[in-house]
């Protein structure tokens, strides 16, 4: 089931001066071994947003699903080279003869309160993730299983999803549809598992804090109460793998602002930080600066429910009006490159001829001001409006910031009576904000969990909790339907199919207004070794590294 990925590359950069500075960090701490001088295993890192939630059914931004990859473990895991390899599965799967009933054995693991790890406490997070009342907006991930997709619409019983425990070590799936992907699906962050015992004794404050919550990963996470900006994660003695984990404890800090996390790092408070914008271009020239590739695209979210935004010529004329190129290349400028499209390049490739999926679908609705400037003359005559007012929202981050006030900048230039305010709140307020419906345009980012376009498209599916923006046509959820089931074992077909969904999402509707295609440039000490930075999904992992 293993798939190598070639991603996207971000260019990230530090000066030479900064190299000595962090040859050794103020997190050092050395132990006398005999005559021999030894580094305790201890590093300090920054995450670039809040620590939201601990719930792997109710996280929705990648700094959480960060943070839940180190502390959680499901049935399979991302190796050194980014391929899913067995974690809490004991082995591969048996598989029937038609491709959907999936048996698996489980290791005998604990949970870091010393419970053992049981099939059912995958399948009551499972459950948790599809149930309407439960409000997960990953919910559309569990289509994959049995009455998933009737499931979250009202249609079939909780109990009939298709996931059951066999017994304590065995677990069972029924699939609506053959996916042969299946290992890469599950390494993603609504497919962790949860324990079931304290999900019913926490209820709602599951996750919410560190003490209401518990691990079966590589580390166990303490001082975190839901609102701390820093926290901290300890081996997990308990952990199945524990004797290959090297890091005794990592320091963590919310760094929001990048030129915050370069001087931390220049300092040698932090060994690792990430990089983008201006100090991705200043710090070009140092060993310490990394470029990994990764299939992300920053978009803008139109709210389809509000009079303005739910004109599809607004929609058109704001995504032409956006100098796109100028925007990666001079103000991100860290190897991000405007993208045309809403799957990224590099990402999924055609079955048959190997070609990459945006190469293949072309470029639409670039940026063209003529074509703009139209779409906006006839929209604000269907609209009858000379003068229109929209607010754009963001999360407070450093990108997010700058990323509006380009688009602001370009908006107002090119689009005569149009005022854009601009909104940036924390992270977890924008994503409250848009699960209200309350926004008419929100910037963010989307980051796959495996590589094949549908992970992307779903996306906008009327019935996927992600799409907040309230885009439905029937004929679209229909496509996808038939991308996931009725082509599934027709993969030339399929593909087809999905860059015909592409194109009605983007070409036809501007359903979402794609922006970018990012990457991840760090910064990481010279003592720092074998950090894991994942092209897709989660971003970081510390389990294999370990400072020298």
């Amino acid at each position: 089931m293993k798939k190598r990925l070639g991603v996207f590359v971000l260019a990230a950069s530090l000066l030479l001066a900064a190299c000595n500075s962090n040859s050794e960090t103020s997190s050092t701490k050395e132990k006398e071994d005999g005559n021999k001088t030894a580094q305790t295993q201890v590093i300090k890192v920054a995450s670039g947003g809040e620590l939201s939630t601990l719930d792997s059914a109710h996280y929705t931004d990648v700094y959480s699903s960060d943070m839940i990859g180190q502390v959680v473990e499901g049935l399979y895991r991302m190796d050194k080279n980014h391929d899913p390899e067995l974690a809490v599965a004991a082995s591969e799967p048996t598989v029937s003869d038609d491709g959907l009933v999936y048996t698996f054995k489980l290791k005998e693991t604990k949970w870091s309160n010393g419970d053992p790890v049981v099939a059912g406490d995958f399948v009551s997070a499972f459950k948790n993730v599809v149930d309407p009342s439960f409000g997960s907006s990953s919910s559309n991930q569990m289509d994959v299983f049995k009455n998933g997709r009737k499931i979250r619409e009202g249609q079939a019983k909780l109990d009939e999803l298709g996931v059951k425990a066999i017994d304590n070590q065995t677990l069972e799936m029924t699939l609506e549809y053959p996916i042969p992907y299946l290992a890469q699906v599950l390494v993603g962050t609504p497919f962790m598992p949860k324990n079931e015992k304290l999900v019913k004794e926490k209820g709602e404050a599951y996750g919410t804090s560190a003490d209401n919550f518990v691990g079966n990963g590589p580390f166990v996470i303490s001082g975190w109460d839901g609102n701390t900006e820093n926290w901290k994660l300890t081996k997990n003695k308990d952990y199945w793998d524990q004797k290959n984990v090297k890091l005794d404890t990592i320091d963590v800090q919310v760094v929001k602002e990048i030129g915050t996390g370069t001087n931390l790092f220049d300092a040698g408070d932090l060994d690792y930080t990430v990089l983008a914008d201006t100090y991705a271009l200043q710090y070009k020239d140092s060993p310490q600066a990394h470029f990994t590739p990764k299939a992300m695209v920053g978009y803008l979210s139109p709210n389809h429910k509000r009079e303005v935004t739910g004109n599809v010529n607004v929609r058109k004329a704001i995504l032409q009006a956006i100098d796109k190129e100028t925007f990666a290349k001079e103000i991100l400028g860290d190897g991000s490159t405007a993208i045309n499209g809403f799957v990224p390049k590099d990402f999924a490739k055609d079955p048959e001829n190997g070609e990459d999926f945006r190469k293949e679908n072309g470029d639409f609705l670039p940026y063209d001001l003529k074509a703009a400037q139209k779409s906006w003359e006839t929209a604000k005559k269907e609209l009858g409006k000379d003068e229109i007012e929209l607010e754009l929202l963001s999360a407070d981050s450093a990108l997010a910031k700058k990323t509006i006030e380009y688009v602001q900048g370009q908006l107002q230039q090119n689009l005569s009576g149009l005022k854009v305010t601009l909104k940036s709140v924390p992270l977890q307020n924008r994503l409250d904000l848009q699960t209200a419906s309350n926004f008419d345009l929100v910037f963010g980012t989307w980051t796959p969990d495996y590589a094949d376009p549908i992970n992307f498209l779903e996306f906008y599916d009327s019935k996927s909790g992600l799409n907040t923006a309230g885009y439905n046509n029937p004929e679209y959820d229909k496509g996808l339907n038939d991308a996931r089931i009725t082509l599934a074992n027709e993969p030339e077909k399929r593909w087809d199919k999905l860059k015909e969904l592409e194109e009605t999402l983007i070409e036809k509707d501007a359903a979402v207004l794609p922006l970018y295609q990012g990457a991840i440039g760090y910064l990481k000490a010279d003592r720092l070794k074998e950090l894991q930075v994942f092209p897709f999904g989660r971003t970081v992992s510390y389990r294999l590294a370990y400072v020298d």
